[in-house]
């Protein structure tokens, strides 16, 4: 009796090996006006993970599963997804989302839980600021990083700036960020015109902003905040702004975003990935990868994913395993590791990934229906002083 029992017990044991797993759930905006962001994403983390494991999707013998929820873009649904995944799926890890305003939604879900939630790719300072808690990490770059780079590009003495951008966490906090950043450098901001998410005629906008910057003498520049489709620097560009003295400027962005970019050759500002600029074996991996799945290049998004992705299972072979969320946060507050940009690194005091950024004029090349963002310089992540936010 007791050799059955034994031997019960061993089949049990090995049974709960062999079906042990690590369940990641990406909480993403698959289907709303954001879809091509998410999809990016979502192949991203899948290839990240797939890199970080050899091509085994195991962690110590464990299988990884990723659980996918759609958000829809839509707060609610968002925190009930997350809530889905924590509690009924039971997942050690999740990621996501695409939009800041979800992202806000789910950030206390992960704290009711004490499950950690690596947020990839929305952007809003106040993620890991204001609205942050200890379970909230962020792979993606922050309205800061965003904004300090683009100040490096475009600010300077005697250059006055006019933003424009979208009315939510997003664009709002963008602004903010950039006209703090801007301080340093000498420029100064004349004008914010703020607008609906779905925007597709900026004319009355526009005209706000060219009477304002009318009264303007010197360098001037329009710094467009802009995710999604609308198309505002080609509606804009086409109301010739330089009537008034003005040039066009903005970050980077997805690339089919960029055949906009392609009627404003010269155009400078800075962006989070264009899969030539980096130089980096990881980096190498994804793009050669990505083409042969694909047919494509990586874009904005996949770098951001694999980023995700590659931090989860670094951070899981850190801490031993993915059951103990504590021990997991310990191991990522401060952890440093290689992503297709590089080198990032989880600040301890806020969780965001402090990571490069790049300084790109726009160029004309034969054979890309795009303005191609040609590298100036590298911003390293010393040379940009992050503000923390959660304090």
């Amino acid at each position: 009796m007791l050799r059955v029992f034994a031997l019960t017990v061993a089949g049990v044991l090995m049974s709960s090996a062999a079906f042990a797993e690590i369940r990641i759930a990406h909480v993403y905006g698959k289907t709303g006006p954001y879809e091509a962001y998410a999809a990016q994403s979502h192949n991203g983390l899948k290839l990240g993970l797939e890199y970080a494991t050899g091509g085994t999707m195991e962690i110590n013998g464990e299988k990884i599963v990723v659980i996918e929820k759609d958000t829809q873009l839509k707060p609610d649904i968002g925190r009930a997804r997350l809530e889905e995944a924590f509690g009924d799926d039971d997942a050690h890890i999740a990621v996501g989302p695409v939009s800041s305003g979800v992202a806000l939604a789910m950030l206390p879900v992960a704290e009711e839980y004490e499950r950690v939630l690596i947020v990839e790719p929305a952007v809003a300072d106040s993620i890991t600021g204001a609205n942050w808690n200890p379970y909230i990490f962020r792979t993606g770059r922050n309205s800061s990083q965003d904004a300090i780079a683009n100040a490096v590009a475009l600010g300077g003495e005697g250059v006055t700036i006019a933003t424009l951008a979208q009315d939510y966490a997003f664009g709002r906090d963008g602004v903010a960020a950039f006209k703090e950043a801007l301080e340093a450098t000498g420029a100064s901001i004349a004008h914010e015109e703020y607008v609906p998410t779905d925007t597709t005629d900026f004319t009355a906008a526009a005209e706000r902003i060219f009477t304002r910057m009318g009264e303007v003498e010197g360098d001037k520049k329009l710094f467009i905040i802009w995710a999604g489709g609308g198309n505002p620097m080609g509606k804009i560009n086409a109301m010739e702004p330089e009537r008034f003295g003005i040039e066009i400027a903005t970050g980077g962005n997805i690339l089919a975003a960029l055949k906009a970019y392609k009627e404003l050759p010269g155009m400078v500002g800075a962006t989070y990935y264009y899969y030539e600029i980096p130089q980096h074996p990881v980096n190498e991996w994804l793009v050669k990868t990505h083409f042969e799945r694909f047919d494509s290049p990586p874009d904005f998004f996949t770098a951001g994913g694999m980023a995700s992705g590659l931090a989860i299972v670094e951070a899981i072979k850190q801490a031993g395993g993915a059951e103990d969320t504590e021990a997991l946060i310990n191991a990522m507050e401060g952890m440093a590791w290689e992503t297709p940009k590089g080198t990032m690194q989880f600040r301890a005091e806020d969780h965001q990934a402090l990571q490069a950024m790049y300084h790109f004029r726009t160029e004309i090349q034969d054979g890309k229906d795009y303005g191609v963002p040609v590298l100036v310089r590298e911003i390293g992540m010393d040379e940009m002083n992050i503000p923390v936010r959660n304090q």
